[in-house]
């Protein structure tokens, strides 16, 4: 017996009239009749009889129902989520984004795109960016910041997005405060705030300093961006943020470029180099932006 030898059956035994079922699954009345003969013979025992203009079930044939509608129900639910997933109706979108585009770059986008695909539910985890890549087999799609391991870039499909500047932050009353810029060498002798290990915005800072040759020791370790900007605003020292987290300070805070160009990628990574779901692809058509 095969699957659309059952669901014949079941949809005959709803209408129970081999015409009237023919019609209903768009199938002329020899191909029913011969799907419920292939089927009586693999069943080994007659399924029905022939009752006035109709049929009546056999003992047989009202234990075999049971199976038979029970897989016409699964693939009629079937085919009803792959139409909700087509036509984006219905589905999850799981993201990961690292802190600078899950504060500042994402909820507008996740915003317009739920007013786009209400059935869709989003759900963002975020996290440094260390933390986003060890949670990738469980994402649909993650947006990072900085530098991005060889194994990550091998396993996964990445694209560009855009870029970001990392800039030093001090209190108004800092005595560099002033300043358009500030040189590596000057902020060595500051002291520095630092944030936690596996931060996009971490790694780019420590590696400008290596790459001057200055050695920073001693620093204020604090995770996140709001924990820097509190510690800036209490005076122990000058901390690095992304520029896109000073768009709605109050004054309290001072934003200055590092002349090196402390500037980054925030990039796409898709953890499977296949095609994308359709929720995903709608999702990356709602984040295009200039790189």
């Amino acid at each position: 017996m095969t699957p659309d030898q059952l669901i014949t059956f079941s949809v005959v035994a709803e209408y129970g009239n081999i015409s009237r079922a023919a019609r209903a699954l768009h199938l002329s009345q020899p191909a029913v009749s011969g799907q419920l003969q292939a089927l009586q013979q693999s069943f080994g025992e007659s399924l029905y009889r022939r009752h006035g203009r109709g049929i009546a079930l056999t003992s047989a044939g009202q234990r075999l129902l049971l199976p038979a509608n029970r897989l016409r129900a699964a693939m009629e639910e079937a085919f009803d989520a792959r139409k909700a997933n087509q036509t984006l109706a219905a589905g999850t979108l799981r993201i990961g984004a690292s802190t600078t585009p899950a504060s500042y770059l994402l909820p507008e986008i996740v915003a317009q795109f739920k007013r786009a695909y209400p059935g869709i539910n989003v759900q963002m985890i975020t996290g440094n960016t260390g933390e986003i890549i060890a949670k990738l087999t469980e994402l649909d799609v993650a947006v990072l910041e900085g530098e991005l391991s060889p194994d990550t870039l091998n396993q996964c499909n990445v694209q560009p997005w855009t870029t970001d500047e990392v800039v030093a932050i001090l209190p108004p009353s800092h005595p560099l405060a002033k300043r358009k810029s500030l040189d590596l060498n000057e902020l060595a002798t500051q002291s520095l705030i630092m944030r936690e290990d596996g931060s996009g915005v971490r790694n780019l800072v420590i590696k400008a300093f290596a790459s001057q040759n200055l050695a920073i020791s001693g620093y204020l370790e604090l995770a996140g961006v709001e924990g820097i900007k509190q510690a800036v605003r209490a005076g122990l020292g000058v901390g690095f943020v992304s520029q896109l987290s000073l768009g709605h300070e109050d004054g309290t805070l001072v934003g200055i470029p590092v002349n090196e160009g402390l500037t980054r990628s925030i990039r796409i990574v898709l953890p499977i180099r296949g095609k994308p779901s359709k929720v995903t692809q709608a999702f990356m058509l709602a984040m295009q932006r200039p790189s």
